[in-house]
């Protein structure tokens, strides 16, 4: 939130330097997150008067003397059309600083530094200055949006500087708010805690305002949903005058943002600044009927906005109508068919409170946010909702914007204004604090902050003002307390009955950080995604309809479409990245993510959903191939101490020949292969690639298993190729299991050769294996090896059908 220090101290007497009203501010709670001065970046402008001006010929230069009063007098080469002799423009002296533009005079692009100079054979001892050069709008000051030196009124007093002319004097205070302190998201509201905080009175907001005889006969206002708007108030206002603001007014505006429009719009935006309570005016001759309805919008009704943008709404929308149709979406943004327009002599203002939580919905289903829905989604008290109006009608009479009439209807549910009284135990107070804060100290700040505290022996009595809904018992009062008598009176110590307790990674983590760093030691690069995905992803896959990866959780309130599910799946998110890395020319690449999927037991939700931890990885560019994601993923069954076991499956993700199903000690823990080529080209992407998905949580039953070491054998060990033809259903890994299973001795089976053509018969392949035999107790001897070689070649023959090849 932009706070001014100048409309700050229309209710505070601030007598302190910004910096340390910074300091101050945070000190109580407000974090600052920048203070800057309005015109930091200009210095040594002050006001000048052009005594001469002559035109240099063949040029659109002049060459002027210019008094600068106490400064001196100096000649300045100008090249702006509307100077003349005995006009006054800020003269920006020879070391000033000014906002820098490109050639067209308006685009800024940085500061410069006046230094002496030549033009045209002409000495420049400084500049004449636009409003652009000085950071001034128009809204700042009249004249500054003309592409031409800013002029000064004949009376103003040369040689000052411009500073405080212009209103680059101020300072600006972007202050963050907390979420449970929706009091203070006004210039009012924080100046209720800078008074608590310098300990000085607080200036009461001017609501008065007087009413004509004049009444708009047959007004009515009907909230047909008070559990969505528990307050409306609506005055009518006639005889408007549509003009410009005041140039006090248009400048605080400019300062935190908003734009002047003209001064029946710029009076509700002004409030909204002021006391955070959004208000809106409806042109009167629009509203048929003569009459307001709040009620919730009907299903596919329609309405467009005051930026022209068209919604169709739902029953879960309000909506702000006349006598027939709706005029505004209720704390949102009013309708094009009743904004202020010059034709507008009567005005009907509304200041009402909206509960946060539709708002906020509405805003976010509809995609349709405003300072308005922002401040509404945070929370407006009913207290606000009645002094703004008082104070809309004050400045609408101050201005001369219009008269006042008598209707005025406010319809609400019967909530009271008045403060409410709290009782607190002091004992207990300070017991959250951790300290004693003395009694007077309690008097004091709680007096500041307006609770008109009473203490009778360790009972503490406050009496709670409207506008602190906040504050519900003892420990809010504590926190009040604390953060005005100062964060530096709280001495570090340890709980009574507390220990020191060495932190660390449980083996959960351990093991996760393990696979991470196996995983980045073969040059893959951890990614996150979000835990949500597009449903438009489910078909991306091509699940089938009764898929369970399709039976996923859907977000209520999504920040769009494409986040919209809770992801069941990890591979569409790394499809995704391989993707986009492709289209940014990064063509080769090892990616991995370790996330959740959120797996429901039921839908609708009856209870939270399983998480399941999930390993993603995936590779492509010129060498990866299935055979190097496999090498991956035996990187991750070493780390575990685990083998994986690989056999053939399909997904409909995955190329039908090249896809892998992963089991450990015969459970299903994942899978791999190539994306099939349609949805590579579905994604854009121009090489293949290859993805692998592991569910940890199967896993997670082998976290912490150790490896088991044997000594080294004392004899040497024994090794034997052995060619084998088999039919081309068999795998590798049924062969290599067959094999071990066959001979004890048996510890370690490679392949090194696959073979298919003449003289082997075409359904049938040859594999060629070196199978390592390694002694116990004894040396293995020749005879000894070829008998196990014997009794392993009859068992594949007859439980496989292999045969040695000749």
């Amino acid at each position: 939130m932009l706070v001014p220090l100048s409309w700050l101290k229309d209710f505070v007497d601030i007598d302190i330097e910004p910096k340390e009203l910074e300091k101050k501010l945070f000190d109580c709670g407000f974090e600052v997150e920048e203070c800057w001065e309005v015109g930091k970046d200009v210095s040594k402008v002050v006001v000048g008067e052009v005594l001469t001006c002559e035109a240099i010929p063949d040029t659109h230069l002049h060459v002027c003397t210019v008094n600068a009063g106490e400064h001196g007098t100096f000649q300045v080469c100008c090249g702006a059309d509307n100077v003349q002799a005995g006009g006054k423009y800020p003269l920006a002296l020879v070391g000033a600083t000014v906002i820098e533009t490109a050639k067209d005079h308006v685009t800024v692009v940085g500061v410069a530094t006046i230094k002496k100079g030549k033009l045209r054979g002409y000495d420049s001892e400084g500049m004449l200055c636009s409003g652009v050069e000085l950071g001034v709008s128009e809204d700042m000051y009249p004249g500054a949006g003309y592409n031409g030196l800013l002029v000064f009124p004949e009376d103003t007093e040369v040689g000052i500087d411009v500073k405080p002319l212009l209103g680059l004097d101020d300072w600006i205070f972007d202050v963050s708010i907390t979420a449970n302190r929706p009091d203070c998201q006004s210039i009012y509201g924080l100046a209720r805690e800078v008074a608590a905080a310098l300990d000085k009175p607080l200036k009461e907001i001017d609501l008065s305002y007087t009413e004509t005889d004049v009444t708009n006969d047959g007004f009515s206002v009907t909230v047909e949903d008070p559990d969505l708007c528990p307050r409306y108030i609506g005055h009518y206002v006639y005889d408007v005058k549509l003009a410009e603001s005041p140039l006090w007014m248009k400048r605080r505006l400019a300062m935190v943002g908003n734009n002047s429009i003209n001064n029946i719009v710029d009076i509700t935006n002004y409030i909204m600044r002021e006391l955070g309570q959004p208000m809106h005016a409806f042109d009167g001759n629009f509203l048929e009927d003569n009459k307001i309805v709040v009620r919730r919008a009907k299903a596919g009704e329609k309405i467009v906005t005051l930026d022209e943008n068209e919604f169709e709404l739902t029953t879960d929308n309000l909506v702000i109508c006349d006598g027939k149709k709706p005029v505004a979406l209720a704390g949102i943004m009013g309708g094009l068919n009743s904004e202020i327009r010059d034709t507008t002599t009567t005005v009907t203002f509304e200041a009402a409170k909206f509960m946060r939580d539709n708002i906020r919905k509405s805003s976010r289903a509809l995609g349709q946010s405003s300072d308005s829905s922002a401040a509404f989604s945070k929370g407006v008290y009913e207290y606000t909702t009645v002094i703004a109006m008082k104070r809309a009608l004050h400045l609408i009479e101050q201005l001369g914007a219009g008269k006042v009439s008598k209707t005025h209807v406010d319809i609400n549910t019967g909530n009271s204004l008045e403060k409410k009284e709290m009782k607190a135990s002091i004992k207990k107070v300070n017991g959250v604090l951790g300290i004693e804060v003395p009694e007077d100290e309690i008097k004091r700040i709680l007096t500041n902050l307006n609770f008109e505290p009473a203490i009778n022996g360790d009972e503490l009595t406050i009496k709670i003002p409207a506008y602190r809904e906040d504050m519900e018992d003892y420990p809010d009062i504590a926190e009040e307390l604390i953060r005005m008598y100062g964060y530096d009176h709280v001495k570090p110590t340890f709980l009574k009955d507390a220990g020191v307790t060495m932190g660390g990674r449980n083996l959960r983590q351990k093991t996760e950080l393990k696979l991470k760093r196996a995983l980045c030691a073969q040059g893959a690069f951890e990614c996150m995604h979000y835990s949500f995905f597009s449903p438009s992803d489910l078909d991306l896959l091509r699940f089938a309809e009764d898929a369970d990866e399709r039976t996923a959780i859907k977000i209520l309130n999504p920040i769009n479409e494409d986040l919209s599910l809770m992801r069941t799946t990890l591979a569409a998110q790394m499809i995704h990245a391989i993707a986009r890395n492709q289209k940014k020319g990064t063509l080769e690449g090892r990616l991995f993510e370790l996330g959740n999927r959120f797996i429901p037991k039921s839908l609708p939700l009856t209870d939270y959903p399983d998480e399941k931890a999930t390993l993603c990885i995936g590779i492509f560019g010129e060498g990866e191939d299935i055979f190097t994601l496999k090498g991956l993923a035996e990187n991750v069954a070493t780390a575990l101490h685990v083998s994986f076991k690989y056999e053939p499956t399909t997904k409909t993700f995955l190329h039908p020949y090249r896809a892998a199903k992963i089991s450990c000690e015969g459970e299903e823990v994942g899978y791999l292969g190539q994306i099939t080529y349609e949805i590579q080209d579905d994604t854009d992407m121009r090489i293949p690639a290859y993805i692998c998905e592991i569910d940890l949580s199967v896993l997670e039953k082998w976290y912490g298993k150790t490896p088991s070491f044997e000594p080294l054998p004392k004899f040497a060990v024994v090794k034997r190729d052995l060619a084998l033809i088999m039919d081309k259903t068999v795998t590798c890994g049924e062969v290599e299991e067959a094999i071990y299973g066959s001979c004890k001795y048996v510890t370690d089976v490679k392949l090194f050769d696959v073979y298919e053509g003449l003289p082997i018969p075409p359904t049938k392949k040859s594999m060629a294996f070196t199978i390592t035999f390694t002694p116990k107790d004894e040396e293995l001897t020749f005879e000894a090896v070829n008998g196990y070689v014997d009794k392993m070649l009859r068992k594949l023959s007859f439980t496989m059908g292999i045969e040695i090849r000749s």
